[in-house]
């Protein structure tokens, strides 16, 4: 067990300086576009670890570096989609459009920026609803991540960890606002990019250096050789992919992979950093910082996830999923059983900051998803002769925190009814939903000169009910998590091999994109207005 003196020392340090920065930020923030974008003047340093340390939280540490443990260096082709599409195309192709766009329809949320677009409130309310539904499960699959390294290491009851984490994240969103958000994300990036470098140079060092390492992670596959039940789904080696169109191909191409590398394009709580910045030149700016931040915290999660193998095989005779029982343990078991007390403490600050950092970004996304979006636009005062209606700016001030605070306590419901071995598949759950309701009509909108909405809408509609159906009822590892086809039809899924291993992005998608493009060769030869509202 580590020093808790040690611990709670550098851990009330982090916090005061957290709290500091957000008291910093509620002085600022004294109306509702300073809360929901921070004033439109971030520096570029800023966005960049923000939009990296929002991006990488306990999900892709403690989550996806499980994932690497029980399935191997396979999963490191999301690192490159992270990095090219996450940060590359996201900052370059989206981001500039998108803040461009946002500021000349002055659009203050995800939800804003849509149904502005595409003069459509219907687009606004069913995106913020979206949004309020979908997302509390990310934002539980990160309280997990954070309360069991917290249980494993200092022996903390679970449920306290997580009231825990979740009260003093919602703390400084709530009064600080966006711009809190991003005071505390720059902080908290800085102590991941450490912490993270300091455990893989670490575990480079115990298992006898990075060639010894990889060599040692290889021959895992003929001695002990793949186990049984994971070889019979196509798993080949810790180091290399699986057999093409096998069970674990599937989950690792389009759930992992596919998932999180393409959904992120689409992610509300990083498509607003865009909107922050002041000019195009503050987010170039802010590309390589992003780059590197991404970059190093994947690799090292997934290679020290990967490499945990290595190390329980030589001390216990055992894998890393053998050893902690399951993937969501996997990481906090090896760093707890590998490290020095120091490293264990600078792991445990490094998981407090990238849990709070997601979360607060998480918990301020779905407070204005349900105040400015759908509070102070369809409130009674709607109802109201034009000069009789409330200030919508002011109202958001108000309405925001309420939501805030009401997602919050969702969230932490949500987190209470989660099995175990979640964190990964709940991130990349929310993660492909995403992709398939927002990225066609979103890469529409901001490409297109006058866009329609009617194809927006039906792409949206089609891309959600999709992925909606085939998780509930085909998808076997999300239709298990949620339980709806068996309590209906006795059977996890209503179809079988290969189509119950394929991930609903994967359907989605497809489908989505081609509503979106039928929809529009039909508009354009009606040759309707532009735009309609709804």
């Amino acid at each position: 067990m580590v020093n808790t003196e040690i611990f709670w020392a550098c851990t009330i340090a982090y916090l005061g300086i957290t709290l500091m920065l957000a008291y910093v930020a509620y002085k600022k923030t004294k109306m509702g576009e300073e809360f929901l974008l921070a004033g439109r003047n971030v520096p570029s340093w800023i966005i960049g670890l923000s939009y990296g340390s929002t991006f990488i939280s306990t999900s892709a540490i403690v989550g996806f570096g499980g994932v690497a443990g029980a399935y191997g260096m396979s999963i490191i082709w999301l690192t490159v989609l992270c990095v090219g599409v996450g940060i590359m195309v996201a900052f370059l192709v989206y981001g500039h459009r998108i803040r461009r766009i946002g500021q000349s329809l002055s659009a203050l949320t995800f939800p804003d920026f849509i149904g502005k677009r595409f003069e459509s409130p219907f687009l606004q309310y069913s995106s913020a609803l979206i949004i309020l539904l979908a997302m509390p499960i990310y934002a539980a699959a990160v309280l997990i991540g954070g309360s069991r390294f917290l249980e494993t290491t200092l022996e903390i009851d679970y449920d306290t960890a997580l009231l825990g984490f979740a009260i003093i994240t919602a703390v400084y969103v709530i009064f600080g606002g966006l711009l809190a958000v991003l005071y505390t994300d720059a902080f908290q990036g800085g102590i991941m990019m450490f912490g993270l470098t300091a455990i893989l140079v670490i575990t480079f060092y115990i298992l006898g250096g990075v060639g010894e390492a990889n060599q040692a992670l290889t021959d895992l596959a003929t001695d002990p050789g793949v186990p049984a039940g994971l070889a019979a789904q196509g798993m080949t080696g810790w180091t290399s992919f699986p057999e093409l169109l096998s069970q674990n191909w599937w989950f690792m191409v389009t759930t992992i992979i596919m998932g999180v590398g393409i959904g992120v394009l689409a992610q509300p709580q990083l498509t607003v950093r865009f909107m922050t910045a002041k000019n195009r030149k503050g987010l170039n700016r802010a590309v390589p910082v992003g780059a590197v931040f991404i970059f190093l915290s994947t690799a090292v999660a997934f290679t020290v996830g990967a490499l945990s193998n290595v190390y329980f095989w030589d001390e216990e005779g055992k894998l890393s999923i053998q050893a902690a029982g399951n993937v969501d343990t996997i990481i906090p078991l090896y760093i707890n059983s590998a490290m020095p007390d120091t490293i264990i403490v600078l792991f445990m600050l490094t998981l407090l900051a990238a849990a709070m950092s997601t979360l607060s970004a998480l918990f301020h996304t779905m407070g204005s998803a349900a105040g400015h979006d759908l509070w102070c636009f369809i409130s009674p005062s709607r109802l109201m002769p034009k000069g009789m209606r409330k200030d919508v700016t002011q109202c958001s001030l108000k309405a925001n925190r309420i939501g805030t605070f009401i997602m919050i306590a969702a969230s932490i419901g949500v987190a209470y009814l989660m099995p175990k071995d979640i964190i990964a598949i709940a991130t990349a759950m929310f993660m492909g939903l995403c992709a398939v309701a927002f990225l066609p009509m979103m890469t529409y909108g901001i490409f297109a000169k006058k866009p329609f909405s009617l194809p927006a809408k039906l792409s949206l509609v089609v891309g959600a009910s999709t992925w909606f159906l085939w998780a509930m009822f085909v998808y076997e590892r999300y239709a298990k998590v949620f339980g709806l086809c068996e309590f209906l039809f006795g059977e996890v899924t209503l179809l079988q091999d290969p189509y119950k291993w394929i991930d609903p992005l994967f359907i989605g998608i497809p489908l989505s994109v081609a509503t979106l493009i039928i929809g529009i060769l039909v508009m354009r030869q009606r040759k309707v207005p532009t735009t309609s509202s709804s």
